[in-house]
């Protein structure tokens, strides 16, 4: 791409000098910058290409409006809509090929909303001190490939650190636009989502090339509060085919709002749109917390493993299993695709296996039996006498499901 356009957004209003610089350094580089204005209150520091009138009618609401919304919050929201809005019919048209946001924790925050809203591909950066420390990057990064770069010191001012942040923002962003992937707008009609975690990967690994040989294409979701969620957005999407959920630790973790916890959406959508889909239990057996050395108490005295630096995994008990196994079960029970769960009854992770740290039977067979009791006749249990990081599990999985897809084809 010979000169790509860049959505430069920033609040004039306190970040001119820095919006101007950027717009400078994209020009200078070959690019163009368009910039847009999402300030509310003070006078833009330089010209907009979009100013922040046109942001907030796209929300439709008037500047005024925005300005007496009453909190700051209010006022960040309604930019957030008009902002997503205006971003997503931009590059609908073709009119711009990435996004830069300079600003700090609210200007940021209204740049990611509308950056999360573009296809995966399409190249965003956002710069801002809040991306630092123990700060959560949700709300930047969301469900999207937002690349967020913490800029050191506040953004106020052109200085040494400054300019050589900017300047590193600007190149990334160019460099994408020209170098780098087309947007993912289509996966294909043989795409299916697989959940998974570590603790889950050997088993994920042995059904990956009979999924394949079979004509499939496994894209693997990370597990982990996040990865389910996003896997759903492209069901939504009608980017996906079909579902193996070989890890469903974000359900568990939902059982006492683990680091992984998702809502209560989770392993609904798949069923909603009918899609074929196996559900396996691994990593049923764990929720996760934080680093050991902070492990509240009440979880230390269960059984527990330190799986990396910042990840404890903590064991659910017997009667947790059973509330995890109704839950599944009334999240699945209206599926109106092909679907089965496939439970492999020696252990539900590496670690809960016979001797492992996590190993408890009972409790692992408890949501086995409350799957059997509460899922509807048309949702099969079948109990494989497995790890589910045996090798034949994974290859089994893989198998059941290519038989229901090709059920749901054949509209058997």
């Amino acid at each position: 791409m010979s000169q790509p356009v860049i959505a430069t957004i920033g609040t004039l209003d306190t970040k001119g000098a820095e919006i101007d610089y950027a717009r400078k350094r994209i020009q200078e580089l070959g690019g163009r910058a368009l910039v847009i204005d999402t300030g509310v209150l003070g006078e833009p520091g330089c010209e907009a290409d979009i100013p922040r009138e046109e942001v907030a009618r796209a929300a439709g609401r008037e500047l005024a409006e925005v300005q007496n919304a009453g909190s700051r919050g209010a006022a960040v929201e309604i930019m957030q809509e008009g902002l997503r809005k205006l971003l997503t019919d931009l590059y609908g048209r073709g009119e711009v090929h990435g996004a830069l946001c300079l600003g700090g924790a609210e200007g940021a925050l209204i740049g990611a909303a509308a950056m999360q809203a573009l296809p995966i591909g399409v190249p965003k950066v956002i710069v801002s001190p809040s991306a630092s420390g123990p700060r959560a990057f949700g709300p930047f990064m969301g469900r999207r490939d937002v690349m967020v770069m913490h800029s050191v010191i506040d953004i106020l001012g052109i200085n040494s650190i400054s300019q050589a942040v900017f300047d590193n923002a600007v190149a990334a962003v160019l460099g994408m636009a020209r170098e780098g992937s087309e947007p993912v707008v289509a996966l294909g009609g043989q795409t299916v989502g697989v959940t998974m975690l570590g603790q889950t990967t050997p088993g994920t690994m042995a059904a990956y090339p009979l999924l394949e040989e079979a004509g499939w294409a496994p894209v693997i979701f990370h597990a982990n509060g996040v990865g389910g969620p996003a896997m759903e957005d492209l069901i939504e999407a009608e980017s996906l085919r079909g579902v193996i959920e070989f890890s469903i630790s974000e359900l568990a973790n939902s059982i006492h709002g683990g680091v992984h916890a998702t809502d209560e959406r989770r392993l609904t959508v798949a069923a909603k749109h009918g899609l074929p889909q196996v559900i396996t239990l691994g990593c049923a057996d764990f929720f996760n917390q934080g680093p050991l050395d902070t492990l509240p108490e009440r979880w230390r005295q269960r059984q527990h493993y330190k799986h990396n630096p910042v990840a404890t995994l903590v064991r659910l008990s017997r009667d947790e299993m059973v509330e995890l196994g109704r839950m599944i079960a009334g999240r699945l029970a209206g599926a109106k695709g092909p679907t089965v769960v496939v439970a492999p009854t020696r252990g539900y992770s590496l670690i809960d296996v016979e001797g492992g740290p996590l190993w408890d039977h009972e409790a692992d067979m408890a949501l086995i039996e409350t799957l059997e009791a509460e899922l509807p006749s048309t949702i099969p249990v079948e109990r494989v006498d497995l790890p589910v990081n045996d090798p034949e599990f994974g290859r089994y999985v893989a198998r059941r499901f290519i038989e229901l897809a090709g059920d749901a084809a054949s509209g058997s």
